[in-house]
């Protein structure tokens, strides 16, 4: 018997696992571990856990209606998972591969428990469109893509060569075993997973976003006051959604270009993730020193005083949705006007962005505070109101999200207000003097 345990793979169809467990012609035992340390009493009640326990929900759902079991569980991953291999005749642990320094640390532990059960554990790698190792040998680099137009000409190359369709075994073709009602008691949530509604069907989405935003979404994606993007990042980032389902219904269509380099985008972060050994560590690599959290509490619940930071600060706290451009002048806003550390703001978006994943997230802070690969220079500083001007002209997104703000008229919308926390100008400058500073304090010596 194989145990299968879902985690950042919420979906019942086209899933590398699924078509590995087909091909061994075994009964399996699928689980989803509610993980305490991930699902903290505070992250279930915000968007981001929210979300996720969305798609738990419609996970469940979608077992149900292929007349399958799936046994979600709470508790220490280790525990459970020797629990289960001491009381059942597992042969095999199937999951799929994740990076983070958590996740590491989680899986050695899963795998010195299976290893004291004489247990194989299998990792897939099934939240890419490259196999990251596989794709770096190809490269024939001995050191990794820091830049990611080249990646991006050798990721089209090897996808080109490599890609790998979308499966069709489904849970439907698979005999699940269940768990012992005392087991399921002895790890049962401590929350009600029906107190959070079953999430829509991804696939809807993606397929409405092909046929109406695609041709224009070169053109749009930065007009956040519209809505011009698919919106599936939620889906992608939970495995609801397959990367491959979703390539493959773009690929070939010569006006997709710009948002396929948008998957490549999410490849290169987790691909920083496994070949940067700094990814996890920057702020560790860097006296920070010279930075502090004094205007954090203002930015976070939209009291800066300017208008596109305090609109898109409102959006995040209400809905949980951020657009992709405010995302970004509203990390170099924090990181580089206020001056505060970038972890404050990553931990932050961790908490409030319905969308959230690891390493694109923190790839985006990286980015926005001018560390890690392919940053922004330290002196190319987005000022928040050029970027208003520029890509919401009428000022409309702004009215929406800070109605208090509707009836100043004209291109005065976007400037700041008289109680602005500071001045734009004088805050850039020390900026760029703080962090020519910062970037030079790099440390040589391995922190990890």
């Amino acid at each position: 018997m194989i145990l299968f345990i879902h985690r950042k793979d919420l979906r019942t169809h086209d899933h590398a696992a699924l078509e590995h467990i087909a091909r061994r012609q075994q009964m399996s035992m699928h689980i989803f571990i509610a993980d305490p340390a991930l699902l903290t009493p505070v992250r279930r009640n915000e968007h981001s856990g929210l979300h996720f326990l969305s798609q738990v929900r419609r996970l469940q759902e979608l077992y149900t209606q292929a007349g399958r079991r799936l046994h979600i569980l709470y508790g220490e991953p280790e525990q459970i998972v020797d629990a289960i291999l001491g009381q059942y005749p597992i042969r095999e642990i199937m999951l799929g591969r994740d990076y983070t320094p958590y996740a590491l640390s989680r899986d050695h532990k899963l795998e010195l428990t299976a290893e004291r059960h004489g247990v194989p554990v299998t990792s897939l790698q099934d939240q890419t469109l490259i196999d990251l190792e596989d794709f770096h040998a190809f490269a024939g680099r001995k050191e990794p893509y820091k830049v990611f137009t080249p990646f991006y000409r050798k990721w089209k190359e090897y996808v080109e060569l490599f890609f790998r369709p979308p499966g069709s075994v489904s849970v439907s073709d698979l005999h699940t075993v269940d768990l012992e009602p005392e087991f399921l008691e002895r790890f049962r949530l401590p929350f009600h997973l029906e107190d959070y509604p079953i999430a829509e069907e991804p696939g809807i989405r993606l397929t409405d976003f092909i046929e109406d935003d695609l041709h224009n979404y070169e053109q749009g994606r930065d007009r956040y006051g519209q809505e011009g993007t698919s919106r599936i990042s939620g889906a992608l980032n939970t495995g609801a959604l397959s990367i491959r389902t979703v390539y493959q219904q773009v690929m070939g269509i010569p006006e997709g270009e710009a948002w396929r380099r948008q998957l490549a985008w999410r490849d290169f972060y987790l691909y920083q993730s496994v070949f940067d050994p700094d990814f996890y560590h920057y702020e560790q690599r860097y006296d920070l020193s010279l930075l502090d959290d004094k205007l954090f509490s203002a930015w976070a619940h939209a009291e800066t005083g300017i208008p596109v930071i305090d609109a898109a600060m409102t959006q995040l706290n209400v809905t949980g949705q951020l657009p992709n451009r405010l995302r970004m002048v509203t990390a170099m806003f924090l990181t580089k006007n206020l001056l505060c550390p970038f972890p404050l703001g990553e931990a932050y978006f961790r908490l409030k962005l319905a969308d959230y994943d690891n390493a694109p997230n923190r790839g985006g802070w990286l980015w926005s505070s001018s560390l890690g690969f392919d940053a922004a220079p330290y002196f190319r500083i987005m000022n928040p109101v050029n970027q208003s001007e520029k890509f919401d002209p009428t000022g409309g997104y702004i009215r929406r999200w800070r109605p208090q703000l509707a009836d100043v008229e004209g291109r005065e919308i976007h400037r700041p207000r008289p109680h602005a926390i500071v001045d734009l100008k004088a805050s850039r400058e020390r900026a760029i003097g703080v962090y020519k500073e910062i970037l030079g304090s790099r440390t040589t010596i391995s922190s990890h």
